[in-house]
């Protein structure tokens, strides 16, 4: 299949999963009346639901895994078709609550972004930014054949991607990591006040490194 058509196909896959993920949580967040994630006791407890949706939450990893190992034929371009996935999941899983419920009702609404170690706290924009940057970087990385980089400067910008990924991550689990050491309620029960938006512009600028070193890269090809 041709790069393009690739690109086509996980793009496809990605959004329809984005409708089923989004229908997923409609659905939970119906049945909890968590329909707004950010009020108080943002995760009530219903049955086995927490367990079953920290599960639900690593097959989806796994699946947009699947399809990014099914779609490249190395491990580079099957990172940046994963990464392309992501990214457009994450995008569309936004668009299509907005279509099923009315939110979010702005970018800067607050959202559970994710359970997995701890619940990850941020405005919608957040990871909305990132998804762009991880569509961007698996374009690029997904043309493994087309686009040789050398290795050294390769690994100095996934060194400084994977740094900015960590500063996010801390970023994200901030005030959950700030109240984990008084037990499992305190971690269920907190809200965050105030997002770190300095710093996280700093992780989203250490991330987008791989990405600039790829577009340099292509533009001193061309050149040559």
């Amino acid at each position: 299949m041709k790069l393009r058509k690739r690109w086509l196909v996980v793009f496809i896959y990605a959004t329809a999963m984005a409708f089923v993920e989004s229908a997923v949580v409609f659905y939970l967040r119906t049945m909890v009346n968590r329909i707004e994630p950010y009020q108080p006791h943002p995760f009530p407890i219903i049955g086995g639901l927490a367990h079953v949706e920290v599960a639900r939450e690593a097959a989806t990893l796994v699946m947009l895994w699947a399809v990014g190992c099914l779609a490249g034929d190395s491990l580079r371009s099957r990172l940046g078709y994963f990464a392309i996935a992501f990214g457009v999941w994450d995008i569309f899983y936004y668009v299509f609550l907005k279509i099923f419920c009315g939110w979010p009702h702005s970018m800067l609404d607050w959202d559970i972004l994710f359970l997995i170690p701890l619940p990850w706290w941020g405005p919608v924009l957040a990871p909305v930014l990132i998804s762009l940057l991880l569509i961007l970087w698996g374009t690029f990385a997904s043309q493994d054949g087309l686009l040789p980089v050398p290795l050294r400067p390769r690994m100095a910008a996934l060194g400084l991607g994977l740094l900015g990924v960590l500063l996010a991550l801390q970023v994200f689990m901030a005030d959950s990591l700030a109240v984990s050491s008084l037990g499992t309620e305190a971690v269920r029960n907190v809200l965050p006040k105030s997002f770190h938006w300095l710093a996280f512009c700093g992780a989203l600028s250490l991330m987008s490194m791989p990405v600039l070193q790829l577009v340099w890269h292509s533009r001193s090809q061309e050149r040559a």
